[in-house]
């Protein structure tokens, strides 16, 4: 087995919510290995486990230990491999299942956002030797002074997936959903969305930042720097699927590649001389409460007031806000907004924002802010235009209906 090439999956929680979603995955291990791939699986926690685990947290404490929570969190995934370990020996294929720690996933010391900072997968490479698929749990990781068992946040189980084939020199690594692959828009909310065989890594890393449920933006950039062929494919399709490249040749630049919108942007106001010390109480507000860094989007400085516009999930956003009724220089600035976003092959077009702009006010929806990058233009709007303006937005798509 030492010469065959290293194939690495990673399998979301969709994909293993019932008994026979598991065995139907482990069906699909079975397959590779038996054609001669050494194979390793990195897995999820079923389903709505995490959501379950967090609600649970919050019902004893309503400020969990982050530390604590981490150590709870962990156990979703630990649940996952074990069970697809117990299905793989069932089909008569010797399988072994690790933790992030065991697999040698190397963190900082961030609990609940930390960051991968080395990877020795040395009993991985030990079992696959010896002939074994390796099922590793998603998601986690140890840092490795303190020892401390660490998580990557929501969707670190793409992460770790990613960082696994780097270590490995894997000949791919699969990202397996539900769904058919990366789309033009959410397909529950266009209908007619359309699915994207070929994308760049720079558009898929701007499409995940700015809100696309397909792949965790960390994991794109790592996949990119790190030189790892990612494919994203739907669960028993191999025809479904969307290959991740350098290049794609043959775009026109300029071009729409996508809508994608995120549901909830929160405004925090600090009182500061300047922006520096806007931050600088910020950070220090964070780490008093226990809270890891939110995914910032932008800030500005006017009349002694720093604003910054961020957004995460909505757990990490309810408990920071919570934290700030008790801060007399730090607050809630305005209601939740939300953003949608175009992203474009190769590069925004000059009157692409005057376009967006224009398309959204013709479907009675004013927009609050733009922020532009060099792949796309995201809007700032009210959180319950959001649907409608991703629907408005996608025409701007060529070929998609209006």
């Amino acid at each position: 087995m030492h010469n065959n090439s290293i194939i690495v999956q990673k399998y979301g929680g969709t994909c293993l919510e019932t008994p026979e979603k598991i065995r139907a995955v482990a069906s699909s291990l079975a397959d590779l290995h038996r054609r001669g791939h050494r194979v390793v699986a990195i897995v999820s926690a079923i389903g709505k486990t995490t959501d379950e685990l967090v609600r649970m947290a919050y019902q004893i404490s309503p400020h969990p230990n982050r530390r604590e929570l981490d150590m709870l969190l962990t156990t979703g995934e630990r649940i996952s491999m074990s069970l697809m370990s117990m299905a793989l020996s069932d089909f008569g294929v010797p399988a072994i299942s690790f933790t992030g720690s065991q697999a040698g996933v190397m963190t900082d010391g961030s609990h609940s956002s930390a960051r991968i900072l080395d990877v020795r997968p040395i009993r991985v490479r030990e079992e696959l030797d010896r002939g074994r698929i390796v099922v590793l749990a998603g998601f986690q990781g140890v840092n490795p002074v303190t020892k401390e068992i660490t998580t990557l946040g929501r969707g670190g189980s793409d992460t770790t997936a990613v960082a696994m084939a780097a270590a490995l020199k894997a000949e791919c690594c699969e990202i397996i959903k539900e769904v058919d692959g990366v789309c033009s828009a959410d397909p529950r909310i266009v209908a007619n969305s359309k699915p994207l065989r070929q994308l760049d890594f720079a558009s898929l890393s701007e499409m995940c930042f700015w809100g696309a449920k397909v792949l965790h933006f960390r994991s794109v950039e790592l996949a990119q720097s790190q030189d790892v062929p990612l494919v994203l494919k739907k669960l028993g399709g191999a025809e479904h699927s969307t290959q991740v490249m350098r290049e794609v040749v043959g775009m026109e630049s300029g071009r729409v590649l996508a809508v994608n919108s995120i549901a909830r942007i929160e405004h925090v106001e600090i009182d500061s001389a300047d922006l520096n010390q806007g931050f600088e109480k910020f950070a220090q507000h964070l780490e008093q409460s226990g809270l890891s860094w939110p995914q910032l989007l932008a800030s500005a400085y006017t009349g002694g007031k720093t604003r910054i516009m961020m957004t995460s999930d909505s757990e990490s956003l309810d408990t920071l806000l919570r934290t700030l009724e008790k801060s007399k220089d730090l607050r809630q600035q305005r209601e939740a907004l939300s953003s949608v976003s175009l992203t474009c092959f190769g590069g925004v077009s000059s009157d692409l924002p005057f376009k967006a702009i224009q398309t959204l006010q013709h479907h009675g929806i004013i927009a609050d802010k733009y922020v532009l990058s060099p792949h796309s233009v995201n809007l700032i709007i009210p959180a319950e235009n959001r649907e409608a303006a991703v629907r408005a937005l996608h025409s701007l798509i060529q070929g998609a209906d209006s």
